[in-house]
């Protein structure tokens, strides 16, 4: 049975949606057991009883505008977020969902759960949309800003896994975000991580990618620095915002056009689940302990299930034991 540890409260729209897709979670899954941490009160209303469901009450959680994450923890280690992280720390459970604030969760991963011994640093590891409608993992969209080559080697280790344990990719190809195809491009950090990058025998380098192929490559991992791809993602989730109205715009302009969007009804849905980040899952905390998900801060209960979904099938693929075991076994640089 496959233990997971969900905050209840985490998130712009909590309870709610956490409950319900938690529920969705239980009936989907039966080799799952969810324990739920929140206010009892507050959940009360979405809550139904299950077998392999528990809830353990607390009325203190986070506020997702939270700016001092770190003098929360040390003031009250009661928050649900913290409760579900020392759940996972104590071995009650092998994976933790919360959809509140990011930094928190970084935070807590690092004292509570705490990083892996072969991870020098930690990545927040989204499944973008693509065209495909398979998703692409992104990393590192924000966790730091401060890296050297040898952390993004670790990175696209670590990710090159997971696409083929969990995403069942064959041989998947990590990609350089770049300003350019050629080698040689970039900065000078750009320039060592490529050609560590392409020496590796323990990932299939795809090579350089500009930004304007990221929601077309066949790359399936899309590797950069915390700010440069943290842009990248903030810059994709605008863009489909922006299409989304534009297209709204047009429809309304004429009845013709109205007429014609009747007609592809269908089409248009297809579409917009296309560009859905939350038909995918959550991002992946890479480098820590145990498995660590961030659901979206906006998550609805279809997008946080899809998070605990993928919690569950990272646990399954015994993905972070592999991980350990092939960066322990290889010559890692030092800090």
């Amino acid at each position: 049975m496959i233990r997971l540890a969900v905050d209840g409260m985490g998130g712009d729209y909590a309870p709610e949606p956490m409950v319900k897709g938690t529920l969705q979670a239980l009936e989907q899954f039966d080799n799952i057991e969810i324990t739920l941490f929140g206010d009892e009160t507050k959940m009360a209303p979405f809550l139904k009883q299950h077998p392999r469901l528990h809830v353990v009450h607390t009325p203190h959680y986070l506020a997702m505008g939270e700016k001092d994450p770190i003098k929360q923890y040390r003031t009250n280690k009661e928050l649900s977020m913290f409760m579900a992280m020392q759940f996972v720390k104590d071995g009650n459970a092998d994976a933790i969902v919360s959809a509140g604030p990011t930094q928190a969760l970084v935070v807590g991963g690092h004292f509570i759960i705490r990083r892996m011994p072969s991870m020098k640093r930690v990545a927040i590891a989204p499944i973008i949309p693509s065209y495909d409608g398979r998703g692409r993992i992104l990393l590192d969209s924000g966790a730091n800003v401060d890296f050297k080559p040898e952390h993004l080697l670790d990175f696209a280790v670590y990710a090159s896994i997971m696409a083929e344990k969990v995403l069942k990719r064959e041989n998947p190809q990590v990609a350089l975000i770049n300003i350019g195809t050629e080698d040689g491009k970039g900065r000078e950090f750009d320039k060592e991580t490529f050609t560590l990058l392409k020496a590796s025998k323990d990932i299939h380098f795809y090579g350089n990618l500009e930004p304007k192929e990221v929601f077309l490559t066949d790359a399936d991992i899309l590797l950069s620095d915390g700010f440069t791809a943290n842009i990248v993602m903030k810059t994709m989730e605008g863009t489909a915002k922006g299409l989304g109205q534009v297209l709204k715009r047009e429809i309304k302009s004429s009845i013709f056009a109205t007429i014609g969007a009747l007609f592809m009804r269908n089409a248009l849905k297809r579409f917009k689940k296309s560009l859905d980040a939350s038909e995918i899952g959550g991002a992946l905390l890479m480098g820590f302990n145990s498995v660590v998900i961030k659901a979206q801060g906006a998550s609805k209960e279809k997008g946080f299930y899809n998070g605990i979904r993928q919690a569950k099938e990272m646990v399954e693929a015994h993905v972070i034991e592999i991980v350990s075991d092939v960066l322990t076994k290889r010559e890692v640089p030092a800090e």
